[in-house]
């Protein structure tokens, strides 16, 4: 009889934010750029709010995996599935800015109709409409009055019951107390059994192509320099797009920094053609190619 290598526990919401935020659970180099739509993200809140279940997320512990920044990942919770929803949390209900798939550092904003329940995608016609609150990270900031939130919207649509909107933003605040589903896996694992995991798993859900295929399995190749080779071709086509990303891999990765795969990528620094931006794919075909 096969062991099962994992075991599941709920976990509140408001538990996984205060995870993030306190740094407890990490990004290995195997996963993706938030590729998320905005609309994706209101759909996620819109689901929590209703009670619906979004999914289990996985994770794993080991203090031997890279993680995204190139640091260990020695007593933190490796998230393996689950990226593209923590970060939508993040970004709605925190507030915080996110880095596109594009290099682009974007805040996403979703809005909420207290009247009709309704969450949407926030766009200058909701900014200039009353009966939308604009943002719901105000709603869940802990330094946020709900009664303040509540007096303030109704002042600015007086034909609203005030106890019918108090309890509509609470309801709305009470989804931080909504459990999510965690596969913790089994620490003795190797980082092959847990890329294969990860493969499978996304092959289910959001496309995963043959370039984050390839980039996935490079990632977790430690004899062969996986990790930093992953994170040229990734600052390679980072560089590309954003030229100025140059100073922020000098001062933030400094180990990468010293390598020689850095210093051969310099002159991107300098470089603002726009005639042609490669991604992971063109630079994979462009590393296999060379070896015919």
């Amino acid at each position: 009889m096969t062991t099962q290598r994992y075991s599941v526990t709920p976990h509140p919401i408001q538990t996984l934010l205060t995870w993030v935020q306190s740094g407890e659970i990490a990004i290995p180099e195997i996963q993706r750029p938030f590729v998320w739509k905005a609309t994706q993200v209101r759909d996620l809140l819109d689901s929590l709010y209703n009670g619906y279940p979004v999914g289990y997320l996985i994770s794993w512990r080991n203090p031997t995996v890279k993680l995204k920044d190139g640091t260990s990942s020695a007593g933190k919770r490796i998230l393996i599935d689950g990226q593209q929803r923590v970060t939508a949390l993040m970004a709605a209900m925190l507030g915080r800015e996110v880095l596109t798939k594009d290099y682009a550092i974007k805040r996403i904003r979703i809005a909420f109709h207290p009247g009709k329940a309704r969450f949407e995608v926030t766009n200058p016609a909701i900014r200039k409409d009353a009966s939308w609150v604009p943002d719901v990270a105000d709603v869940f900031s802990p330094t946020s009055s709900l009664l303040k939130l509540t007096r303030a919207y109704t002042k600015a649509n007086p034909e609203c019951d005030e106890d019918e909107i108090h309890r509509t933003l609470e309801r709305l605040r009470m989804i931080v107390n909504n459990h999510v589903g965690f596969i913790d896996l089994a620490e003795d694992l190797d980082i092959e059994t847990v890329a294969e995991i990860f493969i499978r798993v996304n092959s289910a859900g959001a496309q995963l192509n043959q370039a984050d295929f390839a980039m996935s399995k490079i990632a977790v190749n430690e004899a062969q320099g996986g990790n930093e080779l992953r994170k040229s071709i990734d600052y390679f086509c980072h560089l590309a797009v954003a030229p100025e990303f140059y100073s922020t891999i000098k001062n933030n990765d400094t180990e990468f920094a010293k390598s020689e795969y850095f210093a051969k990528m310099s002159w991107l620094k300098n470089e603002n053609d726009d005639i042609y931006d490669p991604t992971y794919s063109d630079m994979l075909r462009v590393a296999f190619t060379t070896q015919f």
